[in-house]
């Protein structure tokens, strides 16, 4: 069974031969090592390349260090790199003529000084260099300053509905189900027990997501950094900020934790990929407001994972699976706020703040949309829409529901759109 990652094979043909380092990011686990040796090696192969013109090698595979006189348990008890040298004599003896050399390179953080030796490769013209890595440093959002400019960064997210469902056994009904329970990490897919799901789940939140972090930045006491993934959890697409959260820590679980010091762990979070933030975005006004802002979870399982299950609130998992699959389509998120003066008992002008979800932006286009788990009756659709009404721009306004309801727009030209029908159609914002 292989899921078809057509998206990130496309950018990554659209990235072929462009004098850059391809370095292919994202959460561990999330199927870039299988992108990059499998679909985009067997892209070149169908496109014609000579399989040794295409050089593979994994940094965490013995046979393959074995290639250039390294070994792997030997790397592990001493805690070195691979050496360089040897890996950069074995590559140029394998290049035999001026014609174009894909390097396609796994688990690179493996090897010492890599930044020096890929950035080596850049000065090579018949070399196309393509990289993952895994490990701490290299899952950090600000990976691409290591190669001073000359790097170009695909970001992979766990799977998107759509892809889960191409490989699922079952109706969609079923199979959302599942998506909102256990999210869309690949190798899910190959487990038929619940069990084994929030197994893997678990073993890989603890003892490779967190602990990724805490190796990375030193943290002694890991405590509190636990706490507040608790808490973040279970406040998905809710408003937070530091001081919210501080107090949080003060109340719930007695402990004392400065708001500068949750700012610090919610970034460690994000530049691991486990969870990103959207700020707020005063759409009259045209200006951010930097707190509070929302959080969700780049992976819908691992938030599940971390409250054992419990608060599996469809309403919050609805939100947070639209978010990331506009992520996923290049968009640039906010959460919109907007106002109206309304007049009251009294006829003074009273200010009523409305929020809207997502403010989608990707180059000139803009969506306003709003994730409504039901939508019941005309009360709660004038509920849901009062938001848009105070708009005066022309950008498409747009009610996702959490049923089937095939797209069509009402009386006021907002479109209303099911959420199966919004994921499975990847130009559902433009029906």
């Amino acid at each position: 069974m292989e899921i078809k990652r057509e998206y990130y094979l496309k950018k990554l043909i659209q990235r072929k031969n462009n004098g850059l380092i391809k370095i292919i990011t994202g959460i561990r686990r999330c199927g870039k090592s299988y992108l990059l040796n499998n679909i985009f090696y067997n892209h070149l192969i169908n496109e014609g390349i000579k399989e040794d013109h295409i050089l593979r090698f994994s940094f965490d595979i013995a046979e393959d260090l074995e290639l250039i006189g390294e070994d792997l348990l030997e790397l592990s008890i001493s805690k070195r790199k691979v050496d360089p040298r040897k890996f950069m004599n074995f590559i140029s003896n394998k290049i035999k003529d001026n014609e174009t050399y894909y390097l396609l390179l796994d688990e690179i953080q493996n090897l010492g000084s890599f930044e020096i030796v890929l950035n080596g490769y850049l000065r090579k013209s018949n070399l196309d260099v393509y990289v993952t890595g895994s490990n701490s440093k290299f899952l950090s959002s600000d990976i691409i300053t290591e190669f001073a400019g000359r790097g170009d960064v695909i970001h992979v997210m766990p799977l998107t509905f759509k892809e889960f469902y191409s490989v699922y056994q079952g109706d969609k009904d079923e199979a959302l189900d599942k998506y909102f329970l256990y999210g869309g990490l690949p190798a899910l897919c190959l487990m038929e027990t619940n069990e084994q799901k929030m197994d893997y789940l678990d073993f890989q939140l603890k003892n490779v997501y967190l602990r990724d972090i805490i190796n990375r930045y030193n943290l002694n006491n890991d405590t509190n950094i636990n706490e507040l993934l608790d808490i973040l959890a279970s406040n998905i697409s809710s408003l937070v900020s530091p001081r919210k959260l501080s107090d949080t820590f003060k109340s719930k679980k007695n402990i004392s934790i400065s708001p500068a010091t949750i700012s610090l762990y919610t970034k460690y979070f994000e530049e691991a990929f486990l969870i990103s933030s959207a700020k707020r975005y005063d759409i009259k006004g045209r200006k951010y407001i930097n707190s509070p802002f929302k959080v969700y979870f780049e992976d819908i399982g691992l938030r599940n994972t971390r409250l054992n299950f419990r608060q599996v609130e469809e309403t919050h998992i609805m939100e947070n699976v639209i978010y990331n699959e506009l992520r996923y389509r290049g968009y640039k998120i906010d959460v919109g706020e907007v106002y109206s003066l309304n007049k009251d008992n009294t006829g003074e002008n009273k200010k009523i703040t409305y929020e809207i979800d997502f403010v989608a932006n990707k180059g000139s286009d803009r969506y306003y949309i709003q994730s409504c788990y039901n939508l019941l009756n005309d009360e709660k659709k004038e509920q849901e829409t009062k938001s848009f009404d105070s708009i005066k721009d022309s950008f498409k306004k747009i009610i996702i529901v959490n049923k089937t309801y095939e797209p069509r727009k009402d009386e006021k030209g907002y479109l209303i759109i099911g959420l199966k029908e919004f994921l499975l159609n990847d130009n559902s914002l433009n029906l």
